[in-house]
């Protein structure tokens, strides 16, 4: 027992040290720094360049928790050359700007901020020339605290809506087609506002597949989906006696034609706009692997595109350990396996906890006799679902660790509670505010 304590203590201390470099390595300053640099008056954006002499102002808007730290990059690189500009975040993610206002609005449920400062926003779009260039900061979390419903539904439908759509079941990609055709903003329609100024978009990638038209649903971006689509999301998980009157009124009449769809591909008012992925969970997972190979492990990243069920996702990780215990495939221990993405929760039960939490909750229901094996799930922005935890780890003895203090763990599954099982046994990864996002991350560890 002291030898097997031992190894899972290791296991333990190198998976931390995979989380807090794969963290850093996403850092959202150094992610703009990385991409974007300033030469005399030219604004270089990786292969494209910026001549800053052709606009007589530059505004700086964006929303979501990294936004103020881009901001703050943007700053330092821009100096006085910025005119003003407005970023909205969450609270505890603000940073001290000089020549851009930042407010602090709701997250993961809009509140009357994040209603006032998207019209701020929306409105200074509208005032922007064509002599003038916007410079355009998404991040995870920009989705809801930018939040301007199309009239006339009121702000209180669109809370309610997300509220609904978030126990649902349906995935994030689902989630967003409903909202970008609610919003006067998403889906492009920010761009829309501002022509024809130009806008450069820089985005922290928050979503599977790094579409743009996805990172806070997309508000300076053309949009693939339309309100049928909405529908078909609608009809599916049986929201349409369950969603306020306004809602659905409206998306009907997108279907009618009685509103205006969200611009499209090939819309010319995005054709001298810029648009550039500055960080993403890829690019998450090489460092996780990097630093896993330093370890002295046999490190792979296996997926960037998980999603579906968590509890699904946390037994298929198990699988795969039990894949290379039996037949060293696709690795040899030691060996670490990455993976990325993003899963969800149908919430049925009435406790707390996050995707990550009910993955690892998952996993450790089928580790019983796996004594070489750790699993572990968090989020990159240091939080999962409604808690203060990024996640948790789960090993061969997180069930009957679990017994010995009267916590039966399938119920706790059950209950969507994974949070206070790992609470009760010290197992919740908890990071704080990371001030960045690029989805999930979990690692299996096999020796």
């Amino acid at each position: 027992m002291d030898e097997l304590n031992a190894r899972l203590t290791r296991f333990r201390k190198d998976a931390f040290r995979i989380i807090w470099q794969t963290i850093e390595s996403i850092d959202a300053e150094d992610a703009v720094r990385k991409h974007i640099r300033l030469k005399y008056e030219e604004l270089h954006i990786e292969d494209k360049i910026i001549y800053l002499d052709n606009y007589e102002n530059i505004y700086v808007i964006g929303a979501g928790k990294a936004s103020a730290y881009m901001a703050k990059a943007i700053e330092n690189i821009l100096v006085h050359r910025i005119k003003s500009g407005l970023i909205c975040i969450k609270q505890g993610y603000d940073v001290r700007l000089h020549k851009i206002h930042v407010a602090i609005a709701g997250h993961p449920i809009p509140d009357e901020n994040s209603f006032l400062a998207a019209k701020k926003t929306y409105e200074m779009m509208k005032k922007s020339g064509p002599d003038d260039l916007i410079i355009c900061l998404l991040s995870d979390g920009a989705s809801s605290i930018w939040s301007l419903p199309y009239p006339p539904i009121p702000h209180q439908d669109k809370q309610r809506s997300l509220e609904i759509l978030l126990g649902c079941g349906a995935d994030s990609h689902e989630i967003n087609i409903i909202r970008k055709h609610i919003s006067r903003i998403k889906g492009g329609q920010l761009a829309r506002a501002a022509q024809p100024t130009r806008i450069i978009t820089l985005a922290i990638s928050d979503v599977v597949g790094d579409d743009l038209s996805m990172i806070g649903l997309g508000p300076t971006t053309a949009d693939t989906t339309t309100y049928a689509d909405a529908l078909e999301v609608i009809d599916k998980y049986e929201l349409s006696t369950i969603l306020p009157k306004s809602v659905r009124n409206h998306i009907l009449k997108g279907i009618l034609g009685e509103v205006k769809e969200t611009p499209k591909p090939g819309d010319p008012l995005f054709k001298k706009n810029i648009k550039y992925i500055v960080a993403s969970n890829r690019e998450a997972l090489e460092s996780a692997r990097q630093t896993a190979s330093y370890l002295g492990y046999e490190a792979k990243i296996l997926a960037t595109g998980i999603t579906g069920e968590a509890r699904d996702a946390g037994r298929q990780l198990v699988e795969k350990a039990k894949d290379i215990l039996k037949r060293r495939e696709p690795g040899s221990p030691p060996a670490v396996l990455l993976f990325g993405g993003r899963t969800n929760i149908t919430q049925k039960g009435d406790g707390k906890g996050g995707p990550n939490q009910e993955l690892v909750l998952a996993a450790a229901l089928e580790m019983n006799n796996l004594e070489n094996v750790l699993v572990a799930s968090f989020g990159t922005d240091g939080s999962d679902g409604f808690t203060d935890a990024a996640g948790a780890f789960a090993d061969c003895t997180t069930v009957s660790r679990g017994i010995d203090i009267d916590l039966n763990a399938r119920e706790y599954l059950e209950n969507n509670n994974s949070y206070e099982y790992f609470d009760r046994l010290g197992d919740l990864i908890k990071t704080g505010p990371t001030g960045t996002n690029v989805m999930d991350i979990q690692m299996v560890i096999i020796h």
